[in-house]
């Protein structure tokens, strides 16, 4: 749990099938272009979340605002998933991914609140030393994001799906971004 003074956010596990219909409304958004699903189904979304499910190194979370869905979190061991290949992973690196939900009453700051959420969600875990995302190049908005938050660009990487910028955030990144003494 994390509270903030736009309200508390929580995580949960994701339920492929019982969150599918709300996480396809979000994937399919146009606001969500860079999540690279606007054209899936529902029995897509399904599939996709199954999968993430029964993988081991493969985890995704829905994120509520005050009891109500509003993100989406995926964590993942880059040593297995989305950058195996790519970089040298170093003991204690998890991967990262969010999306924050469409909304029609936008609120100051959200945003920044959801990624800091999801970072303290991360780091809650001792064995978590850096977080790792590999946003597209071209997404500004998310790296100005990661930024605020302590991410520091490492280089530009091919994806199959896209060119991306590898990013890392050590714990102390994080802390002095948030003005933690560390």
């Amino acid at each position: 749990m994390s509270t903030t003074d736009i309200g508390t956010f929580t995580i949960r596990p994701l339920d492929p099938l019982k969150d599918a219909e709300l996480l396809h409304s979000w994937v399919t958004h146009p606001k969500a272009a860079y999540w690279m699903m606007q054209d899936a189904k529902l029995p897509d979304v399904e599939r996709e979340y199954m999968r993430i499910a029964a993988h081991e190194h493969h985890h995704a979370y829905l994120g509520l605002h005050e009891g109500r869905p509003a993100f989406l979190m995926e964590k993942y061991d880059p040593r297995y998933v989305e950058l195996t290949g790519l970089y040298d992973p170093e003991p204690g690196d998890v991967g990262m991914h969010f999306l924050v939900a469409p909304t029609d009453r936008p609120i100051h700051g959200f945003t920044r609140a959801v990624i800091t959420a999801v970072m303290d969600e991360l780091f809650a875990d001792p064995r978590t030393r850096r977080v790792v995302v590999e946003p597209d190049v071209s997404n500004k908005a998310v790296h100005a994001l990661n930024e605020a938050v302590g991410f520091v660009p490492e280089r530009e990487i091919d994806k199959p799906e896209k060119r991306a910028l590898l990013s890392f955030c050590t714990r102390d990144q994080f802390l002095a971004a948030r003005g933690v003494a560390v």
